[in-house]
């Protein structure tokens, strides 16, 4: 019997490798930006055409390299920033692991073309399916150029699992950004299909909180400018600076969120609870801060070796960062008036009262050094201690937390359309006539009685399935008319948010938007659907990218369902809004027309249903 083990070939062994380091023509994006910064570059282009697909270049004005490091870079683990195991726990440079280049270079065709200073020519190099094509001398500037071109051409179905070019675009911005973002002092230049997207002029590196602020209006958006509070805390342990929203900022859906640690982007659901846990009672608790925040604590302190793009890192002791953040943010905000502070202007009649006139004993001393409190601020890991609940504690929060259990069935988000049809058909039609009588409550829900009970209405759920039905219809082949505007509304927009809305154009006409590029990252409202009222189309678009940006479901939806329903949620009218008598009655005929009419386009029900026999059995009768 002949072995079965055999070594793969060094093409196929980088192929898999690359799956890992290279999934679409962003993460060579985040690679090659980084590779630049590490060289020391002032001025960074990067040129991408279609998306990456076909080609994907970074320019660079760095240290260059030699002839032989040229060459060696498309090794696997070739790299000049790890010589032994200790410097993985030293690491303060972007790129180290020596896989970025092979891998590109096992799933592309990559050309490069580097010179340092001091040499007279430099060098280019041809890369295919990880074999080099052909090296020679070239006239090139100092510093190094790096063109990805046809990603995945030896791996098709590889290729095929990339998304649309506005999809993959809007992952290429959002690497930029984050990269961008880190480094305020270096000047970045993005051209997507030959037109500039961005043009990001470097900041001071003296005055780095002022370039910073730039950077992120640049990339964020005007609105922020004057709607930011500094954030700088110094300690032995870790530094914090950046930036964070004040509260009028908060959106409804998580967006401008950056954490970044030692100059790295990071993920960090933990320390966004810390800086959530600031803005207690300062925003609604479904609302989030825009914040740009950057750690700095020795490398020895991190590893951010955990995983293939580095965006998920550990902390030695995660339970301090958080702490320091959490105080941060709180300082921050307290510092520009925006919490309530204490007044230290101690009162005299304070100095009279027991605790401050008599002595601390060493009984007293003894007493409080054993709380937990104490132990907080002085012992290791002791800042998020809490002590354990007695068990009867735990049963009386377990009880009082107990869902109520209800007669009526609970609707499952997952089932299908069909299946709410099918439970819609087992009911009797519930009619609304001129003598239905209508009544709004708390300006939130509508009092509906039917035979032998009443429903409860959630005017918001009710209006955004009514919305999204007449939409669904729109997009299925019948548009909606468009009242063309007397006076164009001109947007202006992030450049995240230009790629995503070209890519949504042609829906959002069918919905009844017509919007016209205007060149700059700027778009012209020229129509809106003729039923639409008052709404401020800037607003309206805005919030709606927001909501698409960050949709959420359990399920895959298309783009289009993904717009309709962000439409739908935007556009329907909201808790706390009176309604006028006629409004009432057309908002519940048109619910009761629709099919299904018992859920909200996420599932939620649109109404309750409040039976005579529940209701007496409430009272006692």
């Amino acid at each position: 019997m002949p072995d079965k083990i055999l070594l793969l070939p060094d093409n196929i062994a980088n192929q898999i490798a690359a799956g890992e380091v290279i999934q679409r023509p962003a993460s060579a994006v985040k690679e090659l930006l980084e590779n630049a910064v590490d060289a020391g570059a002032t001025s960074i282009q990067l040129i991408v055409t279609d998306a990456g697909k076909t080609l994907l270049q970074v320019i660079d004005n760095g240290s260059g390299m030699s002839e032989t490091d040229a060459r060696m870079c498309f090794e696997r683990h070739a790299t000049s920033k790890i010589r032994n195991i200790d410097d993985l726990f030293h690491v303060r440079t972007m790129g180290f692991r020596g896989e970025a280049l092979a891998s590109i270079a096992a799933v592309a065709q990559v050309e490069l073309k580097t010179k340092r200073p001091e040499d007279e020519t430099g060098t280019f190099i041809e890369v295919a399916n990880s074999v080099v094509v052909r090296q020679e001398p070239v006239a090139t500037p100092n510093g190094t150029s790096i063109a990805m071109k046809n990603l995945f051409f030896n791996v098709p179905a590889r290729r095929n699992f990339l998304k649309s070019n506005a999809a993959e675009m809007r992952h290429i911005v959002d690497e930029f950004t984050r990269v961008t973002m880190a480094y305020p002092h270096i000047k970045f230049t993005l051209t997507s299909n030959g037109q500039q997207l961005m043009h990001l002029e470097p900041g001071s590196l003296t005055a780095a909180q002022a370039g910073l602020k730039q950077r992120i209006v640049q990339l964020l958006g005007n609105n922020y400018n004057a709607k930011m509070v500094a954030v700088t805390d110094n300690t032995a342990y870790m530094n914090i600076h950046g930036f964070t929203g004040k509260p009028e900022t908060a959106k409804k859906t998580r967006g401008d969120q950056y954490f970044f640690v030692n100059n790295r982007f990071i993920r960090s659901a933990y320390l966004n609870h810390a800086v959530m846990n600031a803005y207690q009672e300062l925003i609604p608790s479904d609302s989030f801060p825009m914040y740009v925040l950057f750690i700095d604590l020795d490398p020895t302190q991190v590893d951010v070796n955990v995983h293939p793009t580095k965006q998920e890192i550990k902390f030695e002791d995660e339970k301090i960062v958080y702490a320091f953040v959490q105080a941060a943010i709180k300082h921050a905000l307290a510092q520009f008036s925006i919490t309530p502070t204490l007044d230290f202007d101690l009162d005299a009649s304070i100095q009279q009262l027991p605790s401050v006139s008599q002595p601390f004993t060493t009984e007293k001393k003894e007493q409080i050094s054993g709380g937990s409190l104490y132990k907080g601020f002085t012992q290791k890991n002791q800042a998020h201690f809490i002590e354990k609940p007695s068990a009867g504690e735990l049963k009386s929060w377990k009880e009082f937390y107990e869902p109520v259990k209800q007669e009526e069935a609970v609707f499952d988000y997952e089932k299908s359309e069909q299946q709410y049809l099918a439970i819609q058909k087992k009911k009797s039609a519930i009619e609304v006539d001129d003598d239905t009588h209508l009544e709004q409550v708390l300006n939130s829900y509508i009092i509906m009685p039917v035979e032998r009970s009443f429903l409860l209405i959630d005017q918001q759920a009710a209006h955004e399935r009514v919305l999204y039905n007449q939409m669904k219809q729109a997009a299925a082949g019948t548009p909606v008319v468009v009242q063309q505007s007397m006076f164009p509304v001109t947007l202006e927009l992030t450049p995240t948010d230009t790629v995503l809305l070209n890519e949504l154009l042609p829906d959002l006409l069918l919905l009844g938007y017509q919007i016209e590029p205007f060149g700059n990252n700027s778009f012209v409202v020229q129509g809106t659907p003729a039923d639409l009222d008052d709404t401020d189309p800037k607003h309206l678009i805005d919030f709606t990218l927001e909501q698409y940006k960050h949709f959420n479901s359990d399920i895959r939806v298309s783009n289009r369902e993904k717009l309709i329903r962000s439409l739908a949620r935007q556009r329907a009218v909201k808790k706390g809004t009176r309604l006028t008598e006629r409004e009432l009655r057309g908002l519940v005929t048109d619910l009761f027309q629709c099919e299904p009419y018992n859920t909200s386009p996420d599932g939620n029900p649109t109404y309750l249903e409040f039976k005579q026999e529940q209701i007496e059995k409430m009272f006692g009768r």
